[in-house]
């Protein structure tokens, strides 16, 4: 692929570049979720520079590994070496290799690390044996890794308590795209020609994930490419739920039980509540709930005047969502099935909540356009059951999904709108968004200044009820 199309990864593209121009030896990790682009990343960027390169190999014997691994050493430079008997002759071999370059600088790039490190096989001690025993011998070595099970890079290899402990020079995380990255993709490399209300749709399908973008044929609408990578015969992108997890996961199946409890109460779910639903508790929950928030599936919060136990678990991945909403329990659909969705109640009550997960992926964007950058805020959502309040007043309850809670003594209030239009206030609704503030303003106590901020896709329709509007942000702000 052209160097052109390297998409976005501005900050991820100087890191490297800096850490491959130091004056030491670097030892750079790159994760995050997989398909997002990590390999493409560090090849692109660095590709040119690789003295050698290797990829470990899905649930594969480790005497296979390192058959493998070693001719990758003989075509990289064509030496001769004995056949490695264990991982710590694989990585002495490689060290031959490097210093009969006789370079100033020697760079290695491995990819999907952890699949290497199969069961019993001192993958770890040696490639720990590896890196400690270079010391400052010259050439300097610049070692880059990449994986895409979370896990193992998280707690095995950066968070490593044995002989790696701390030996990762630089962690670098890769997020997916944003959505204006989605659409420099989509209409920079893809060429769709999509305008930002198409990209949109994409995003709350497929997210930002490269890997998925890739597959849209330009021939076809939107809805078709939909149908065609999930809903159609041998689609392939059906059966990738079960292997982003399987390949992301060690224990995958209790990966996917935290994720289908979330998925079926999208408001979210506090720590007791997922153990209740799905029988997991203790330190396995928790590095669950941790490394499914380090890689972008879940988000966690804590309102104000709650305490740690009431911490809310949230699921915001965008292609999880679509998956377990529409095509996991539906192995017999129609091959047009989204096609046909639309305009549907069910394809439009998923979409306003689709949208409003857009909105949390993008709050540096929302708070830009609101000129509060700068300003510290908590960001949290909020609900309340009904209640009777100390003067026998009997308020309905409700909830706010985004609050911005500001330290200039101002929160806004967030209602996330998706239309196909302009979203048009009417009086009904503009009562219940009156009682719903002044619940908010009674239940918290609060003497903060409240603007009620409208987030929707083509801005709120002028009439005689928009005033209560405090702030607008649009799609288009979204892409900023």
């Amino acid at each position: 692929m052209k160097k052109n199309i390297l998409i976005g990864r501005i900050e991820e593209i100087e890191i490297l570049k800096n850490y491959q121009n130091s004056p030491k030896s670097e030892f750079v990790a790159v994760y995050g979720r997989r398909r997002v682009g990590k390999t493409f990343l560090v090849r692109e960027t660095l590709g040119e520079l690789f003295d050698f390169e290797f990829t470990g190999l899905y649930e594969t014997p480790a005497s296979v590994q390192r058959a493998e691994f070693q001719k990758a050493i003989y075509k990289s430079g064509k030496i001769s070496q004995p056949k490695p008997q264990n991982w710590f002759d694989a990585f002495d071999n490689l060290k031959e290799y490097l210093l009969s370059l006789k370079k100033d600088k020697v760079t290695v790039f491995i990819d999907e690390l952890p699949w290497m490190d199969t069961n019993k096989s001192n993958f770890r001690t040696a490639l720990s044996s590896f890196w400690n025993g270079w010391g400052n011998e010259k050439p300097l070595l610049k070692l880059y890794v990449c994986g895409s099970a979370t896990t193992w890079m998280v707690d095995k290899l950066i968070g490593d308590r044995g002989g790696l402990y701390g030996r990762i020079t630089r962690p670098i995380y890769l997020a997916p795209f944003t959505l204006s990255e989605t659409g420099q993709y989509l209409n920079s490399v893809k060429k769709m020609g999509y305008g930002k209300k198409q990209i949109l749709d994409a995003y709350m399908v497929f997210g930002g994930i490269p890997y998925y973008l890739d597959m849209f044929d330009k021939k076809l609408p939107l809805t078709v490419n939909v149908d065609r990578l999930l809903f159609a015969a041998n689609a392939p992108l059906r059966t990738e739920y079960d292997f982003l997890f399987r390949s992301l996961f060690k224990d995958s199946v209790n990966y996917r039980k935290v994720i289908e409890v979330l998925s079926k109460k999208l408001s979210g779910l506090t720590r007791e509540d997922i153990s209740r639903e799905s029988g997991l508790a203790g330190g396995e929950l928790s590095k669950i709930l941790s490394n499914l928030t380090s890689c972008d599936f879940i988000r966690n919060y804590v309102a104000p005047k709650k305490k740690e136990r009431d911490q809310m678990y949230q699921l915001t991945d965008m292609f999880s969502l679509f998956y377990l909403k529409f095509v996991k329990n539906a192995p017999g659909q129609d091959e047009q099935f989204w096609t046909a969705m639309i305009n549907s109640g069910k394809r439009n009550a998923w979409s306003g909540y689709a949208f409003e997960q857009v909105c949390l992926h993008h709050i540096s964007q929302i708070k830009k356009r609101l000129g509060i950058s700068g300003i510290l805020s908590n960001i949290y959502a909020w609900s309340r059951k009904p209640f009777v309040d100390s003067n026998g007043g009997e308020w309905d309850g409700g909830q706010i999904d985004l609050i911005i809670d500001r330290n200039d003594g101002v929160m806004n209030l967030c209602e996330m709108k998706y239309a196909n239009g302009e979203f048009s206030i009417d009086k009904q609704y503009e009562r219940v968004l009156r009682s719903r503030i002044e619940m908010f303003r009674y239940s918290e106590r609060t003497g903060k200044d409240l603007k009620l901020t409208f987030v929707t896709t083509f801005g709120v329709k002028r009439n005689e009820h928009k005033g209560i509007v405090d702030n607008e942000i649009t799609l288009e702000d979204l892409f900023e």
